[in-house]
């Protein structure tokens, strides 16, 4: 496929889980991709053996080499490929000059009780190296670049922002959903019983211990909790046990998350700090109201369209669920703002973006 544009993509995130990391770089793959074919150019993306094709006309897949993860990406990946680069989830090739990087947040260096020691001190390694050699650096919003400039060596205006989108949630199909009609039927206090889903891994910046902590005062006013997701291996897991009224799902499709986000009194998302916050773009994508911690970058992606609390104050989370519970107008104009303001997250333009970047 001739012409191409001198650039390829890092698609090691093709062998990994979709979290909030993997699902930026998949959702700037895709629309990237159409980008280049309005221009009829072409950028491989160069991933390890077994990596997921995503089928992209003009983003070919090529995979290569004998190793798999982080000793790809040091060794096969700048070795295959000698031209520009763009990388999308946190890592890069510490050798490789001519490449673009995504670095998500900080929160190796300000939450490193999350992660397990290997792993921090391999990102702080790495992310120090690129954030010296690299081209152009790129993060999610505003709040993480201030926090990434503070710990590495460069400065927040170098920092180009490039933000997640919404229009991925739009896909989804709650008709289509498998596993949540049952959760929801299936409860003790039947489909009836109002509910609030918390989203995310039980890494211990994400701060699900103070849904837990607010679960048996829900329970008594008779809001069942819905907890949503898993650990991954990277994270110091944060042992959560619930009340009666929390139920733990695991991982679910995203059909299924849709349809506990039609059905939720409310999306909690109490996280101490965060890159970006995808799940609250998600939500309101989806008319699920959202209550977020006022920290890090959380009300940068909220602006005034979600209720904000401090993520050690639950007593302000209890009075807003309970606000939200019994003021239909509220809820309305949450909505209505939350629809409004996911207009301001899209992928096309992050894709735009990335493309110029490439371009020169």
């Amino acid at each position: 496929m001739e012409p191409t544009t001198g650039f390829a993509v890092n698609g090691r995130f093709l062998t990994q889980d979709l979290t909030g990391v993997q699902r930026y770089a998949w959702n700037v793959s895709r629309h990237l991709n159409d980008i280049l074919s309005a221009r009829t150019l072409s950028a491989p993306l160069l991933a390890p053996d077994r990596a997921v094709d995503p089928h992209l006309a003009r983003m070919p897949l090529v995979q290569f080499g004998r190793f798999r993860g982080h000793a790809w990406e040091q060794l096969a990946l700048p070795t295959r490929w000698r031209g520009d680069l763009l990388n999308l989830c946190n890592t890069a090739p510490a050798i490789k000059a001519k490449q673009v990087v995504c670095i998500h947040d900080a929160n190796v260096f300000i939450r490193p009780e999350s992660y397990s020691g290997s792993f921090r001190l391999y990102y702080r390694l790495l992310q120090t190296i690129v954030a010296r050699s690299s081209a152009r650096i790129t993060s999610v919003s505003s709040a993480s670049a201030m926090q990434i400039a503070s710990h590495l060596p460069l400065k927040a205006s170098q920092i180009t922002v490039l933000p997640n989108g919404h229009e991925h949630a739009l896909e989804w199909n709650p008709h289509l959903a498998q596993s949540a009609p049952a959760i929801v039927s299936d409860r003790p206090g039947g489909p009836e019983r109002p509910f609030v889903v918390a989203l995310g891994s039980r890494a211990p910046h994400k701060n699900l211990r103070l849904v837990m902590d607010i679960a048996p005062t829900l329970g008594g006013a008779g809001i069942d909790v819905i907890v949503v997701g898993g650990s991954a291996r990277i994270y110091s897991d944060d042992a959560l046990t619930g009340a009666e009224n929390v139920l733990f799902t695991g991982r679910i499709d995203d059909n299924d998350l849709a349809f506990l986000f039609e059905r939720a009194l409310c999306l909690l998302f109490p996280s101490w700090t965060e890159g970006f916050g995808l799940p609250i773009v998600e939500a309101m994508a989806w008319g699920c109201p959202v209550i977020s911690s006022d920290r890090a970058s959380m009300p940068e992606v909220c602006g005034d369209a979600a209720l904000m609390a401090a993520p050690d104050d639950p007593n302000t989370w209890i009075q807003h669920i309970e606000t939200l519970r019994r003021t239909g107008q509220l809820r309305g104009e949450l909505i209505a703002a939350g629809r409004q303001r996911i207009k301001q997250f899209s992928w096309k333009t992050t894709a735009q973006a990335y493309a110029d970047l490439m371009r020169g």
